[in-house]
């Protein structure tokens, strides 16, 4: 099964991809992670994302596009789902053209959707160990003891694109450049709308009877 994951930051794509993943078997495609991973071993890549990433501002088509087209073509057989990608029209379009190469296409698109209030909260609030990148949350998640990591106790930070300014303006990003992607897919794909406001295991009862059905 391949599986594209949409929804505005902080709306639990990531959380979701983790469940998804556990309960299908899929690969999880973190754009997101690879463009860290990328960043902190200092790539090329990674040096030419870097000040689009902590603006907040999306990474180039080209430069994103190949990156994921390679990870897609190195997926199992079994499947995959795409995290934080595509984000932009042009990128969806050059994903179905890559697929298209070998046969294939995406099977189901979920779109997670999530008031901006909600979002801000969310990821205003997320806190990140650098050493292990265990995740927490001040009010939803937190650690054991404030600041600090319960694996290996370290302190932990908030990423430079956690902040409100860079939440709000990554808001206005999604709602021009990513979220006609959703009707992009809507035309030529199955794309199924989650409310992702609640519980995440709410929200995760709602998204499994949905790819469940698919199967």
């Amino acid at each position: 099964m391949r599986v594209v994951l949409l929804g505005a930051p902080g709306a639990g794509k990531g959380t979701h991809c983790k469940k998804i993943v556990g309960r299908y078997g899929l690969l999880h495609l973190s754009s997101g992670d690879i463009l860290r991973r990328e960043r902190a071993e200092g790539s090329d890549l990674g040096k030419k994302a870097q000040g689009y990433m902590d603006a907040g501002t999306l990474v180039p088509d080209d430069l994103i596009v190949e990156m994921m087209s390679k990870a897609v073509k190195g997926a199992p057989d079994g499947g995959f789902v795409l995290d934080g990608f595509p984000r932009t029209v042009h990128q969806a379009e050059a994903l179905d053209r890559s697929l298209a190469k070998d046969g294939s296409g995406i099977d189901v698109v979920v779109n997670l959707q999530v008031g901006d209030e909600i979002v801000v909260d969310r990821i205003t609030g997320r806190r990140s160990c650098p050493k292990c990148g265990a995740v927490y949350h001040v009010k939803n998640m937190p650690p054991k003891q404030e600041g600090v990591c319960d694996h290996d106790g370290a302190a932990l930070v908030q990423r430079p694109d956690d902040t409100a300014d860079v939440v709000k303006n990554r808001l206005a990003t999604y709602y021009e450049q990513t979220e006609p992607v959703v009707e992009y897919y809507k035309a030529r794909r199955d794309v199924r709308d989650v409310p992702a406001d609640g519980d995440a295991d709410a929200v995760a009862a709602v998204l499994f009877e949905e790819l469940d059905a698919l199967r």
